[in-house]
């Protein structure tokens, strides 16, 4: 049962959430009202068979969607979930230099929306930027590569996975104006951002392109 502070304050459902996601990692995935009954078999010891789920289609059904409900936003426990998703994720050496900006509040999206200047990108409720410090994360000592692009990828990755399990669209964006991006987010000289995505359920109009991949033969040498 959600405490009663939870209930009554924001705050504190953000941290209790936060901690029971922590603690039962297997179970990202699910809406609140099953997760809620699932947690409970999970105190009892109850093997539940709805935490079982098919990765491979996860991973075909994972698409690049333009175009969103703009008056529906993410719940909180949804995106935190996601956000976990995010927390798991490999680094090198476990330095983890990584900073999730959710940007929600309209005055930050209207400064954010030059810097990618499609008209669909403003339909998303939510936009996920994954942002890391140079100076922090694992540099290779025989020829000096830094692993933040890397670092940040694995992380945007797992997140844009989960939101798919969610039922969140996303779409993986590189093509912005850094410097546009990096002043209105205030980032230091030390970060650096790659990739940002929007999060925000697909509207009735966003079709997906057909996935087009190369046969698994062209791509895959067994040494």
């Amino acid at each position: 049962m959600t405490p009663v502070n939870a209930q009554k304050d924001p705050a504190c459902r953000r941290t209790w959430l936060l901690e029971v996601i922590q603690k039962n990692s297997t179970i990202i995935a699910i809406g609140e009202p099953k997760y809620l009954k699932i947690l409970k078999g999970l105190a009892k010891g109850t093997k539940n068979e709805e935490l079982t789920m098919n990765f491979y289609e996860l991973v075909r059904q994972r698409c690049s969607l333009r175009s969103y409900i703009k008056d529906k936003p993410i719940p909180e426990e949804v995106l935190l979930r996601i956000l976990s998703a995010g927390q798991m994720a490999p680094s090198a050496k476990n330095l983890q230099p990584w900073t999730f900006k959710v940007v929600s509040s309209p005055e930050k999206l209207s400064e954010i929306y030059p810097c990618y200047p499609a008209d669909w990108i403003q339909t998303a409720p939510h936009l996920l930027f994954v942002t890391g410090r140079k100076d922090e994360s694992w540099i290779r000592r025989h020829d000096g590569y830094n692993s933040i692009e890397t670092d940040l990828a694995i992380a945007m990755d797992h997140m844009i996975l989960a939101a798919t399990w969610e039922g969140i669209a996303t779409c993986w964006i590189a093509a912005f104006k850094p410097d546009l991006l990096r002043r209105a987010l205030n980032l230091e000289d030390n970060e650096e951002i790659f990739a940002f995505t929007p999060l925000g359920y697909a509207s009735p109009e966003a079709k997906p392109f057909p996935k087009k991949r190369k046969e698994l033969n062209d791509i895959v040498e067994f040494l």
